[in-house]
């Protein structure tokens, strides 16, 4: 689909919002930004960096973010410490185990913003837009639930080719079990935000499956009318290879059909 700006009343550019813009628009509400990390210490302090210091107030930069919360996954290359040097709190996830949505609800238990936004740690060409773009949604429309990024996912030299994952498995089980979900660019972006509320009446999933699992549990209390998505640019990160993609789609085909209409329960 093409990207648009906002005419259709859930579709945005990130570029559209101004971080002292939507500071001045906070009208008392507090946020945070939440890094799920694990072995991320190579990336992890550039986009803290860029938050604490274009974003928030201590960090000299405009007053919109009021904390940065990393939950430290089970890391074994230093990630925690990288972060906090950087200018984060860092919590411990509650498990060497862990799991991106393990991770997750950690974040939410321990941030303490009306706001949240979940960026995810391993992004190298990281800019602030990705903060100011999930939070321009909520901070001007109260009728919005959760914000999802989109973006140009570049994969082995090629400018497309990314999200193997979202086109393999998430789509068709969309296409198949919950098709109001089809609007949605890029279902399995970790790029998140929605007001706090909203995260704790939905269920974070464990694993790989918690953005799908938290898209189906918004539409189906809320309505997919109100979930925004927000272009972000070029996104580019860590690709796993193939192998390890087995993991993730099994957690994302996990979450979808136990939430299925379509699939009996126990």
């Amino acid at each position: 689909m093409p990207a648009m700006d906002g005419d259709d009343g859930t579709s945005y550019v990130s570029s559209r919002f101004d971080a002292a813009a939507l500071a001045a628009s906070k009208a008392g509400r507090t946020v945070s930004v939440c890094i799920p990390a694990r072995n991320e210490a190579a990336t992890i302090g550039p986009i803290v960096r860029t938050i604490v210091t274009e974003l928030t107030a201590a960090g000299g930069g405009v007053p919109l973010v009021d904390e940065v919360v990393v939950v430290d996954d089970g890391s074994t290359d230093g990630t925690g410490t990288v972060a906090a040097r950087s200018g984060a709190r860092v919590v411990t996830g509650d498990s060497t185990a862990g799991g991106k949505g393990q991770a997750m609800r950690v974040a939410l238990r321990e941030a303490e913003g009306d706001l949240i936004a979940f960026v995810d740690g391993d992004v190298t060409n990281f800019g602030s837009h990705f903060v100011t773009g999930l939070l321009g949604p909520l901070l001007t429309d109260d009728g919005i639930t959760v914000v999802k990024g989109y973006y140009q996912r570049p994969l082995h030299g090629e400018p497309d080719g990314g999200g193997r994952v979202t086109e393999l498995m998430a789509r068709p089980v969309i296409d198949l079990l919950f098709p109001a979900l089809s609007v949605v660019r890029q279902p399995l972006a970790g790029e998140t935000a929605g007001p706090r509320w909203v995260f704790e009446k939905c269920t974070l999933a464990d694993g790989y499956a918690v953005e799908l699992a938290l898209l189906i549990d918004v539409v189906s209390h809320f309505g997919v009318e109100t979930v925004a998505q927000v272009d972000l640019g070029v996104r580019v990160h860590r690709n796993r290879p193939l192998a390890e993609l087995r993991v993730q789609a099994t957690d994302i085909l996990a979450a979808a059909l136990a939430r299925s209409p379509l699939v009996p329960g126990d």
